[in-house]
This record gives structure tokens, C-alpha cells and sequence, in this order.
């Protein structure tokens, strides 16, 4: 019972639907009866163009049939006419409505749809649809410019008049009665063309001289939407006396003699001239009776007669420009124009020169051949047949190259030694205008005897002592050698039977030999260049050229003096300690100021304190030297007074004036690097100890010598917890004979920690970590300072025997 009662109320639901869109008193059913969904233009729209096609969007299929114009209306008062086209889409149909005319200006419509529309199984639209819009005002074309002016004189015959408008005008409206031009009462004839807003009129034939043209353009020109001008353009201009175009210049001028046989002959008018006049008819050069043929060219009012072939020496030629030649405006010359002018006798180019001159001897095998002439030639007829150079057996075979007059030729092969050679220029060779030499040109030239390149000097020289570690050494040739035989096989550095690899750089006659690491200390070292090391002509030393040197001894320190004694020296400044756990082991501490420049230390010798507070107690195990006042003396002070001056003569012993040849193998940033001695100096002026340990090797010997000159600053370490950075010995290295000489201030591991190296000397202060940091830090070596005071922070000073 329940499932037909069901199928009742369905039945019934379904029949409500299908007649619901065909009767006014029924809601629309959204997916069943037809709904427009957008019309162009929208409810509303204002400033609508006058050529609006009109469309309505259906959200279904609808039925052609029922869209027509009594369905389908647009109104400003009366029903427009026009036609509807349809397109059909996944949305619906979309009918579009052309009106026959341009809609009005100002003017407002109504479009409807009315309910008698379908769609394709008949459902009706519920209520009609209604929508109205608006078009704009169109304001009217104006004449912006024309072309001539109004009031223009001298116009030319051949002008095309320009008219620019301020829109794009109709050219439908543009006509011989709304666009017109007379000459009085008579219309010129013409034919119109079209650019945007521009309308261009071409006269059927040239305009007449002196006389005054008026030109009218009237409200029958409209722009596209159909507005008109507002009121007639009307503007006048004159043309012109006729003038003839006359020839201003000639090259050759009228007379000239000793014409070069390439001549290009030319012609400057006083205006620019109308190509198309311009033939071997109207422009021609004889030879006598016969023209001579060529080509044209054109330069703004320079015309150009390029002859085929070079003039005849010794010839009179005549040039003449008839009167067919004509201007742009088709006015032509008043007369023909001639002028005449002549070759002179050929003068045949010459050889000038040579390299090698003629009987040169002992040419060098690389020699490059030159002969320079008179004048350029034409290097086509340069070639291996027509300059040749023959050692008395073969040809030699090589390349040419020009270089205005000079011609260079290059042997592909060096010369041999001993050898005569004969160089011929032929007859064959000529100049530009076709002119050979007169006569082959020969000469003679031989190469010298094997002149065997030698080493002149050394550096270091031979027996040279005291060579410093990081040295470069430098061999001076006699001439330039050949790079490509100076290598690994003809150049050998020898301590004892071991080889010292080294790499090469040529400046001219200089090679460098840099060996790949720094040298040992007291060692003699040989150097040797065998014979394999060859000139750029082949030819080797004649013999093995060797050499020896020996190093400096790094067991030979820098004297330092009685500030050996000392762990820190503040110069004239003072030492300030901050912090419980700063001691100086194996040394004292010094100063030439006030013992009250001396801050946070006590005398672990005599038990002295210098203003130590419970947060700045430092231990001294060596003494502390001062001026007075108490505990300073004046013993304490001279002893202090003179570990100033040898402080300062350690400063300048380790002075790159008095240890030359330093490296920066870092560019400045040691961090990271293992060195071994040597002299090593920064070129920016600071060293950084920074991306990492600076390791240094000592290669098993005890005495190897470190010298660092830094002009201004030393850092060691960067900011962070983390930022120590460390100074670490290997293979015997011993920190009493580490040096580090620094022209302003030192700033050692500011971040706390580390284990610093060596005897710092320093200009301006040296600082080791920085207030309040409670981590260690270590200086295995001395904190000097000329002039500016030494500054610690928790900090071991272990002073080097």
C-alpha cells in the first residue's frame, strides 16, 4: 500500500513540473525552465559605443525558432531593426542582436525578452526580461596638423598633402567633394590614402610654380561613429619659383691632372637628385669617343661613378651630366654639365724597404720577413709565387699578413743556421689600381752561426749564503727562452739527492723557479739548467749551467735581551689583570710607568701587591718592575727602562727591513694553514687567525725560526664560545722561537680559551681574552708592548727558556 501511494504522489509531482513552465502562475524551476543568465551591455551600462552588438545568454538550449524580433526587442522609444545570429555552448544559447544602424548618441534603450521564448523541448521563459543602457556623448573630430602649414611658401611640385585628425576618421566621408584642393577655381585631381588619423592626398600631377593653393576639408568627414567635423578646415599654401638643380662640385675638379687610375669620380648637387635620372646616359665619362662603363652610388646629393676597370695612364677624359638628370620635383638641370680632367704617366709602386736589409747577416731563426713599399698594395697579388724566399735548394713555406704598406712574412719553420737565403718580389705584385713594381725585387740575407743563449745572473747567486727560506729563485738569460723547454726535465733544485719541486713563471727574459714548500734551514741547495733549456730559435745552452746556495740558519734567533726575562711588558703605559686566575709562569711583568699603572698583579718574589681588589688578583712568579712611587724603585725602574730598549730592538731586528722576502701564503688569514719556517708577512698589513688552528712544523729540527710582520693588527680567534682559535707545534717546533711583530695592536682570543704562541711584540697593546670571560686562556710565549699597556683576563703567561 505504502509503495503505490508513492508512486501516486511522483506521478503527480512530475506532471506539476512539466506544465509548471508553461504557465505564468507557476515559479521557475532552476535546471527546467529557461533563465537568461547575462546580457551585453549589462542592466545599466552607460557610454555604450554607438556599433554595440547586443546579446542576451541562456542558461539552456533554447529553441531558434521562438527568438525573433517580436520576442526579442531593443528599443529607444521605436524598435530597432537589425539581425540575430545564435551560438550555442556548454552553458546555453547566446542569441546576438546587429542593429542595422549605429546606435544614437545620448540616447537610452530598452532590450526584453518576452516569455514567448522556448527553450528546445518547450519550456517557456516565466517573465519577461528587461534591462536598458545607455550610450555617451562622442565629441567631434578636429584637423590637428597639416602638411604644408597654412601659410607654407615655396612648396614642392611633388608634394602629397598630409592632413593628421585627432580620431580615425571615416574613410567613406573622405571624398573629392569633402576633401578638396584648388588652384583658384580648379580642383587638382588626386588619389586618397589612409594611416590611422592620417588621410594622405597624392595630386595626379605635379603642383604648378608660384601659385597658391587652398585645401578644404568640410563637415561631411565624420569619425567612425558617424560625428562629423565641426565646421569646415579650410587652409592655403604656395609653391615655389622653379629652380633648377645645378652641380655644385666635381672630384676630379675641372682640370686636374695626375688622376690616380682607381679614381672614383663624383659629382655634389645642390640638392638631392632623383635616382632613376641618373644612368650610364645621363652621367658619362669618355675616353675620347668611348664611354667608360662602371656603377653608381648615392650619398644624400652626392652622386658616385665608380669605373669597372682602373683608367688609362696618360688620357684625357671627359665627364658630362645631360639634363635628363632631374631633382625629386622632376626639375631637371638647366644645361649639361661637363668638365674634364687626366690620368698622369703610371707610377709603378717600389720596395722601400726590407727586414733583413740586403746582405744582412746572423738573421735570427725566428726572424718574420717584412717588405714595406710605397704605397699599400693589393693583397690578392701577394702570394708563394709572387713573394718568394728560397734558402738556394726550396721554397720557404710560410703565411702573409699586411699591415698598411708593410707586408710580413712568417716562415712556418725557424731558419737554419748558416744558411744564405733569397727573397723575390715579382712583377706580379700590385698596387690597388692594378700598377705592378717595375721590376722584381731582390734580396739577400743569411743566418749566423749557432749563438748559444746563456745565463747571465742568479738570484740567489752562486755561493750565496744566508738565503731566506721562502725564497724565490730567478734566472736572467741572455735572451728569451722558449718556455715550453724550461720544465721538470731541464731544471732541477737538489738538497743533496732529493729533489725540491718547484713551479715556473717567464717574464721575458727572467725565469722564476718557486719552490712548492718553503726550504730548510742550513741546507746548500743546487740548482741546475741542463742544455735541454732553449731560445725561441731552437738553439739550447751550450753547456749545464749550475749553481749553489745555502739557507739561512734557523738555529740564529733575533737577540732579545733582558725582556727574555719578562712575560709582559706594558712599555709606558702599564699592565692591568682582571680576574682570580691569571698568573705569569718562568717570568716577571715590567713597565717604565708608575707602579700605579699596574693593576690586579702581586710580586710572588717580594710578596709586593698592586692594587689587587677580591675580583683582580694576578700572580707574578718572575717580579714586577716599575717606576716609583713604592713598590716601584728606581732599580725596578731601570731595569725596566732597559727592557724597553731591547724590546724595541727586537721590534726592528724582526722588521721586514731587516728580515726581507716574507710570504702571506693565507692572504692574510693564517687560520687553517701548516707552516714551516720561514719569514712570513702580511700583505694587507693584519693577520687573522680565524677558520681554524694555525699548525706549525718544524720538521724535526728544534731551532727552526718563525718570524710573522703584520704592519698593523694581529687577531687570533673570532666572537662565540666557541671563537678560540689556537697556535699548535708539531715535529720539534719550540715556542721560544716564534716571533710575532705587529705594528699596532694584538687582540688575542677574545672569546676566552685557546693556546696562543710565541713572543708578540707590538707597537700599540696587546689584549688576551676580554672581561668577565671565567675560560682560560693560554699565551706559551710573551705579551710586549712598546707603548700601549698589556691587558689580561684570566690568563696563563708561560714564558719560554
Amino acid at each position: 500500500m505504502k509503495t503505490k501511494n508513492f508512486l501516486q504522489f511522483f506521478t503527480l509531482a512530475a506532471v506539476l513540473l512539466v506544465f509548471a513552465c508553461a504557465k505564468d502562475e507557476f515559479v521557475a524551476v532552476d535546471g527546467v525552465c529557461p533563465l537568461i543568465l547575462t546580457t551585453t551591455p549589462i542592466d545599466g551600462a552607460v557610454d555604450v559605443p554607438l556599433d554595440q552588438v547586443i546579446s542576451v545568454t541562456f542558461n539552456k538550449a533554447m529553441n531558434q525558432s521562438t527568438i525573433n524580433a517580436n520576442s526579442f526587442t531593443v528599443s529607444d522609444g521605436s524598435p530597432l531593426t537589425g539581425t540575430m545570429t545564435f551560438e550555442d555552448t556548454e552553458v546555453g544559447t547566446t542569441v546576438l542582436f546587429t542593429p542595422t544602424a549605429n546606435l544614437n548618441l545620448n540616447t537610452t534603450y530598452t532590450g526584453k525578452v518576452f516569455t514567448t521564448v522556448k527553450d528546445t523541448n518547450g519550456n517557456a521563459l516565466q517573465v519577461a526580461y528587461v534591462w536598458s543602457f545607455s550610450t555617451g556623448s562622442v565629441l567631434a573630430p578636429v584637423v590637428l596638423s597639416t602638411d604644408p602649414d597654412s601659410g607654407a611658401i615655396n612648396v614642392v611640385l611633388n608634394k602629397v598633402i598630409k592632413v593628421t585628425f585627432s580620431q580615425v576618421i571615416d574613410p567613406v566621408t573622405i571624398t573629392s567633394e569633402s576633401f578638396t584642393l584648388r588652384n583658384g577655381t580648379s580642383s587638382i585631381a588626386g588619389d586618397f590614402t589612409f594611416d590611422g588619423a592620417i588621410v594622405y592626398f597624392t595630386p595626379l600631377a605635379d603642383l604648378s610654380s608660384n601659385n597658391t593653393y587652398t585645401a578644404t576639408i568640410t563637415t561631411a568627414v565624420t569619425n567612425m561613429e558617424g560625428v562629423a567635423l565641426a565646421n569646415n578646415y579650410v587652409w592655403s599654401f604656395s609653391t615655389g619659383s622653379l629652380l633648377a638643380p645645378t652641380v655644385i662640385s666635381t672630384d676630379p675638379i675641372n682640370d686636374a691632372t695626375d688622376v690616380v687610375l682607381n679614381k672614383v669620380i663624383s659629382a655634389t648637387f645642390s640638392e638631392v637628385m632623383d635616382q632613376a635620372t641618373i644612368t650610364s646616359n645621363s652621367f658619362k665619362v669618355l675616353d675620347g669617343t668611348t664611354a667608360i662603363s662602371g656603377s653608381f652610388t648615392f650619398v644624400n646629393a652626392i652622386v658616385r661613378f665608380t669605373p669597372t676597370n682602373p683608367l688609362t695612364p696618360n688620357t684625357t677624359y671627359i665627364a658630362t651630366i645631360t639634363t635628363a638628370v632631374k631633382n625629386l620635383a622632376g626639375v631637371s638641370l638647366a644645361g649639361d654639365y661637363i668638365w674634364k680632367f687626366s690620368t698622369g704617366s703610371t707610377v709603378a709602386p717600389t720596395v722601400i724597404a726590407t727586414e733583413p736589409e740586403d746582405e744582412a747577416i746572423d738573421v735570427p731563426l725566428n726572424q718574420i720577413i717584412t717588405a714595406t713599399f710605397s704605397e699599400v698594395m693589393n693583397p690578392a697579388t701577394i702570394t708563394s709565387t709572387s713573394f718568394i724566399v728560397n734558402n738556394g735548394t726550396s721554397n720557404i713555406n710560410g703565411s702573409f699578413s699586411f699591415n698598411g704598406a708593410v707586408v710580413l712574412f712568417t716562415p712556418n719553420n725557424p731558419l737554419t743556421l748558416n744558411t744564405i737565403y733569397t727573397a723575390t718580389i715579382t712583377t706580379a705584385v700590385k698596387n690597388p689600381a692594378g700598377v705592378s713594381i717595375a721590376n722584381d725585387y731582390i734580396w739577400k740575407f743569411s743566418t749566423g752561426v749557432s749563438l748559444a743563449p746563456t745565463v747571465i745572473s742568479t738570484d740567489p747567486q752562486d755561493n750565496d749564503t744566508n738565503v731566506p727560506l721562502n725564497k724565490v729563485i730567478i734566472a736572467t738569460f741572455s735572451e728569451i727562452m722558449n718556455p715550453a723547454t724550461i720544465n721538470v726535465s731541464t731544471f732541477s733544485l737538489m738538497n743533496g739527492t732529493t729533489n725540491v719541486p718547484v713551479s715556473f713563471d717567464f717574464n721575458g727574459v727572467d725565469v722564476s723557479f718557486t719552490p712548492v714548500s718553503p726550504l730548510l734551514a742550513g741546507i746548500t741547495y743546487t740548482a741546475t739548467i741542463t742544455t735541454g733549456a732553449q731560445n725561441m730559435a731552437g738553439i739550447g745552452l751550450e753547456e749545464d749551467y749550475v749553481w749553489e746556495f745555502t739557507t739561512a740558519n734557523a738555529s740564529t734567533l733575533p737577540d732579545i735581551g733582558t725582556i727574555s726575562e719578562f712575560g709582559g711588558f706594558g712599555g709606558n703605559s702599564g699592565l692591568t689583570n682582571q680576574g682570580l686566575n691569571s698568573v705569569i709562569n718562568n717570568g716577571g711583568i715590567g713597565t717604565t710607568a708608575a707602579s700605579t699603572l699596574v693593576t690586579g698583579f702581586h710580586d710572588g718574589l717580594t710578596g709586593d701587591i698592586y692594587t689587587e681588589t677580591p675580583l683582580n688578583a694576578g700572580l707574578v712568579t718572575g717580579g714586577i718592575f716599575t717606576a716609583p712611587p713604592a713598590p716601584g724603585t728606581a732599580t725596578s725602574f731601570a731595569i725596566a727602562q732597559q727592557a724597553l730598549l731591547d724590546a724595541t730592538d727586537l721590534y726592528n731586528a724582526l722588521s721586514p727591513a731587516a728580515m726581507p722576502g716574507g710570504t702571506d701564503p693565507g692572504a692574510g688569514e693564517l687560520g687553517g694553514l701548516t707552516l714551516a719556517p720561514g719569514v712570513y708577512q702580511s700583505a694587507s698589513g693584519t693577520f687573522n687567525i680565524s677558520n681554524g688552528d694555525l699548525t706549525l712544523d718544524a720538521q724535526g729540527d728544534p731551532n727552526a725560526l718563525w718570524v710573522f710582520q703584520s704592519a698593523s693588527g694581529l687577531t687570533v680567534g673570532i666572537a662565540g664560545p666557541t671563537g678560540a682559535k689556537s697556535v699548535i707545534l708539531i715535529n720539534d717546533a719550540n715556542s721560544a722561537n716564534v716571533f710575532w711583530q705587529v705594528g699596532s695592536a694584538a687582540t688575542i682570543n677574545a672569546a676566552g680559551g685557546g693556546i696562543m704562541v710565541g713572543t708578540i711584540v707590538s707597537m700599540a697593546g696587546v689584549t688576551l681574552s676580554t672581561a668577565d670571560n671565567m675560560v682560560q686562556t693560554v699565551l706559551n710565549g710573551r705579551a710586549i708592548s712598546l707603548v700601549a699597556s698589556v691587558t689580561m683576563v684570566n690568563t696563563t703567561i708561560n714564558v719560554p727558556n
